[in-house]
């Protein structure tokens, strides 16, 4: 089995911010794969679906937590379904890469991303695979926390429908072929 998480922030009014990419693509994959749109399940402190890649059962996930406690639903579907940490990815923003940008990592600290910090602090360990996509940095005077709460750009949101589509992909070769497969194959595109 395995977890497919997208980090975001519950409530109308994130749904199209930089800091929610992690739901879109979630919500784009689970569609496309049939698994239905997510449901929410207080169990989990998360909205949940699931399909199967050939013939494994995966778990779509949103945390319905704020950001900074989406670790808490994460560390209640690992444990409850007893999934390994190799066997959890992590869709979440990420500044430090270009709007298009996006690549997988496994292991390291958070990079000052509070959602992936609550995460390793649930979990006791980094070792669980990431999917970052990039948002770009602010430019100033506009601060770090009020960039990743604003929607992107109109001339960016052709460019992020692309990243959605090319995300999804990318978390579903994740959970075909592995994360060394996965990783030659986007890291770098």
């Amino acid at each position: 089995m395995k977890l497919i998480v997208g980090l975001g922030n519950p409530g109308k009014k994130y749904a199209q911010t930089r800091h929610n990419i992690g739901w879109r693509i979630v919500e784009h994959l689970s569609l496309h794969l049939d698994a239905g749109e997510l449901v929410k399940n207080d169990k989990f402190f998360a909205a949940v679906s699931e399909a199967k890649i050939g013939g494994e059962k995966i778990l779509f996930t949103e945390p319905l937590t704020f950001m900074n406690a989406s670790g808490k639903a994460v560390a209640a579907l690992k444990q409850f379904y007893k999934i390994e940490l190799e066997d959890i990815l992590v869709i979440h923003d990420e500044m430090d890469f270009a709007v298009r940008k996006l690549a997988f990592a496994k292991d390291g600290g958070d990079a000052g991303h509070n959602g992936i910090r609550s995460v390793i602090d649930a979990l006791g360990s980094d070792a669980f695979v990431r999917l970052r996509i990039g948002i770009d940095r602010p430019k100033a005077p506009l601060k770090k926390e009020d960039y990743v709460l604003q929607p992107f750009d109109t001339e960016e949101v052709p460019t992020m429908e692309l990243v959605k589509e090319r995300a999804s992909e990318a978390a579903y070769d994740w959970a075909k072929q592995g994360l060394t497969k996965a990783m030659n194959t986007w890291n770098g595109v």
